[in-house]
């Protein structure tokens, strides 16, 4: 029996079902400012009949932004003209979750179909990248970062916690802090990027510290009642094994502090990873992390086939199934897989009602 299309329930949140969007960057704000296109890139898929549907990675900070078309929520303009999406996805079915994010040493690059580059200093739309230590990452993202002082940590501790309270009260009802990628977050986290001497670099318990404090001061602000939730790279696929060790053991200081779910993702804070790219490649990992933290959780990377998805779900090792590509590929993908797994009524299921009237109506 299918158990892809069951509801879940974290704490006072209930999804429809176990499909969910993936926060996914689409670089077409301007200022931090939504626009037409995420009025529309959200409606449809919510309406394609996800549970869950995360909105891409939010600047905290303008000098936190990847590329100069990220989506911002440092100010009550950004946080303004996202209300139609959170009720447009709130009208499609799904709950309305968000992504908050600080780029660190990746910051101020070109967007990928613009070479993926970072700008060089003093061009437009060039800022100064900011990261715990001055180290580069390479392979075209090759600008040193100005290595953050403590007042600088504070500051952008602050930022995030600012723009935590604007989701709150904009009613999104998942909060996902980004802590993966190769970002600030995990730039402090990962000894490939953060060789510092004080109490935020050296030791696991050390290069956590900023992840933590980051978390419990959101967790102040954070409602109770909604899911507080991390992605987190575990893994980096550099050779050694260390991080996912240090990753289980950060986890479950995070969950003693008030975290409800993890969002299991890959660190990719070198260019010299050797990433085991292949269908469902991170659920055997993401079930691990799972199982010895206690924690509720999900994946993504290349999961897209109904049956495997059902699979991950069906078996325990995920809670979620995030859907990256596949939702762009097909937005009605829980539809598709709601048919081909034989869910009874496949439309009503999955479909906000006047799509589900015509679909069920005549097939």
């Amino acid at each position: 029996m299918a158990r892809l299309f069951d509801p879940y329930t974290l704490k006072s949140v209930t999804l429809r079902n176990r499909v969910a969007v993936s926060p996914m960057c689409q670089y077409m704000a301007r200022d931090g400012l939504i626009g037409d296109w995420h009025r529309a890139h959200y409606a449809s898929l919510a309406r394609g009949g996800a549970g869950l549907v995360v909105v891409e990675a939010a600047a905290v900070a303008p000098e936190g932004r990847i590329t100069w078309g990220d989506l911002g929520l440092w100010n009550d303009a950004q946080a303004d003209a996202l209300r139609p999406v959170v009720a447009a996805i709130r009208e499609g079915g799904a709950a309305p979750g968000v992504q908050i994010a600080h780029a660190g040493r990746k910051a101020s690059a070109n967007r990928p179909w613009e070479g993926d580059d970072h700008i060089a200093e003093g061009q437009p739309n060039s800022w100064t990248p900011i990261a715990p230590s001055a180290l580069a990452f390479g392979a075209g993202l090759d600008r040193v970062p100005v290595e953050m002082s403590l007042d600088d940590i504070a500051r952008v501790q602050f930022d995030t916690i600012k723009a935590a309270i604007r989701a709150r009260d904009l009613g999104f009802e998942w909060l996902e802090l980004h802590m993966a990628h190769g970002y600030l977050a995990q730039n402090f986290f990962s000894p490939h990027s953060n060789q510092r001497a004080d109490a935020y670099g050296g030791s696991p318990e050390n290069r956590a510290r900023y992840l933590i404090e980051t978390l419990v001061a959101a967790r102040k602000v954070w409602p109770e009642d909604r899911p507080l939730t991390v992605r987190l790279g575990v893994v980096e696929f550099d050779g050694g094994d260390a991080m996912l060790e240090e990753s289980i053991a950060l986890l479950r200081r995070m969950k003693a502090e008030g975290l409800d779910f993890v969002d299991v993702s890959i660190g990719f804070n070198t260019p010299d990873a050797k990433i085991p790219w292949a269908p469902n490649f991170m659920a055997d990992i993401a079930q691990r992390v799972r199982r010895e933290t206690g924690l509720p959780g999900t994946t993504s990377w290349y999961i897209s086939k109904p049956d495997e998805a059902d699979a991950l779900v069906r078996d325990g090792k995920l809670d979620l199934v995030m859907l990256g590509r596949p939702m762009l590929e097909t937005p009605h993908w829980p539809y598709m897989a709601a048919k081909a797994l034989g869910v009874e009524n496949p439309a009503w299921a999955t479909l906000p009602p006047p799509y589900a009237h015509w679909l069920a109506r005549y097939r």
